[in-house]
């Protein structure tokens, strides 16, 4: 008798909940929303393959700051300019932390790291750290020799291939850069364990028997002589170091290969484009064989194609979530502690008050205005802004532009037989950094 009368009276009780739950959000001034079931949220709804897509056309109905919840964490979607300004820029510091997500806690050893930890003062020096000594403009061009050199090094790779899977050598490019970047080597084996791997190089850099095998001045380097000298205000520990190893490490190889694969894409299926951008290079060039990063200030065009690449195509669709510190005021809408923040990078670059024809791949709209895409100008953020803006771009950048350059300069780009340019997919696989689904395969025509 009485589990037939828990059976009539819980469905009754749940419906209660979810009623009084949305007279409560109706009641209260929070931005609209879809609405989620009790215990939930909006969980169920949710399109994990693509959700910068799902969450852009919601925002559609419900305009562009939305709320929702995930189970009982509440959720914000910041889907225009305006409203990325207020959070990222107006209120950065309220929205300046970081929430614990369980598969990033083991990743960045306890959120030691810089992407992931939450906001303190201990997150506050090592990004700085990472800005003042990692990657500083004058560090970033440090390595310029070895940006150079593993490019050159693909390029005649790329000579001796009838079809190249852009994507797989990309992919190689960014890791092999940034290995030698961060560690002062290649790598000589892949490891599963990344903090096994992290251990044995760090004790290979603190062996004096093997100084000589690693190029000197690389980032492990630098965070050795750092944590040594005791300069830092934190007690800078081995945990610290290995979790900016792993930010630099994923990163790095992430971003900047998913960048130039997406680029190629879209110069194949714009000809004009590739070829009006193969014409830009090759004048300033000439017979030279190759770009050199001296080259790069003098070629506007290549840069307004990355810049246009980068807004059809931001690296991370969704930034990277942001938890709120305090409880702040956007768009008349009061925001509480706690609260999970996306910015949809993806649909904000698409947003047609800003740009015209916004789903289409025209650089020359950069070449006739000034939009920064470093975080100042709101309208294209795919490095996002504020506290939380990534520490890497000039580094990224640097190997973007020589990479894309060099392939464009070097080779003629034709589709493998039987395969026309209208079978380029725009596919995205999953996972925070947007990666082609199925690999870009070319064939290089050798121009010099």
């Amino acid at each position: 008798m009485s589990l037939l009368l828990l059976s009539l009276t819980f469905p009754l009780i749940i419906l209660f909940i979810f009623h009084a739950h949305r007279k409560k959000l109706q009641n209260s001034k929070y931005p609209p929303g879809p609405p989620g079931i009790p215990f939930i949220g909006n969980l169920h709804q949710f399109d994990t393959s693509t959700p910068h897509i799902y969450l852009w056309q919601l925002s559609k109905k419900y305009g562009p700051l939305m709320s929702m919840k995930l189970g009982s964490v509440p959720l914000l979607v910041v889907s225009s300019p305006e409203i990325a300004k207020e959070v990222l820029k107006t209120n950065d510091l309220a929205f300046s932390s970081r929430p614990r997500i369980l598969g990033q806690v083991k990743l960045s050893y306890n959120r030691l790291d810089i992407a992931f930890a939450p906001y303190s003062e201990s997150w506050r020096e090592l990004r700085k750290i990472c800005v003042v000594h990692l990657l500083s403009n004058k560090q970033v061009h440090s390595f310029r020799p070895i940006r150079e050199d593993e490019v050159f090094r693909m390029i005649r790779n790329i000579s001796d291939r009838a079809v190249v899977d852009l994507s797989a050598t990309m992919l190689s490019l960014t890791s092999t850069l940034i290995c030698k970047v961060a560690f002062g080597k290649t790598l000589d084996k892949v490891c599963r364990d990344y903090d096994e791997l992290y251990q044995e190089i760090i004790d290979e850099h603190l062996d004096p028997s093997c100084a000589k095998k690693v190029n000197p001045d690389n980032i492990l380097d630098l965070l050795i002589q750092l944590k040594e000298d005791k300069s830092c205000s934190i007690n800078l520990t081995w945990d610290h170091v290995k979790a900016i190893l792993m930010n630099i490490f994923i990163a790095g190889t992430d971003t900047g290969a998913a960048t130039v694969v997406w680029t190629m894409t879209a110069l194949m299926k714009n000809p004009t484009a590739m070829n009006k951008l193969q014409k830009h290079i090759r004048e300033l060039i000439g017979e030279k064989g190759k770009v050199n990063e001296d080259d790069l200030p003098n070629l506007p065009y290549l840069k307004a194609v990355i810049k246009e690449s980068l807004r059809l195509y931001p690296p991370a669709p969704l930034l990277l979530p942001r938890e709120t510190l305090e409880k702040c005021n956007i768009n008349g809408y009061t925001i509480q502690p706690k609260t999970l923040v996306y910015v949809n990078a993806w649909a904000i670059a698409r947003d047609p008050e800003y740009w015209e024809n916004p789903n289409e791949f025209q650089p020359e709209r950069f070449l006739n205005n000034n939009v920064d895409i470093v975080g100042q100008d709101f309208q294209v953020i795919p490095f996002g802004s504020g506290r939380r803006g990534c520490p890497g771009i000039s580094m990224g950048l640097a190997t973007v532009e020589i990479a894309l350059a060099n392939l464009v300069y070097a080779f003629d780009w034709e589709m493998p037989p039987g395969m026309s340019r209208e079978d380029i997919d725009t596919e995205v696989s999953p996972g925070l950094t947007m990666h082609k689904k199925n690999p870009l395969c070319l064939v290089p025509k050798k121009y010099i």
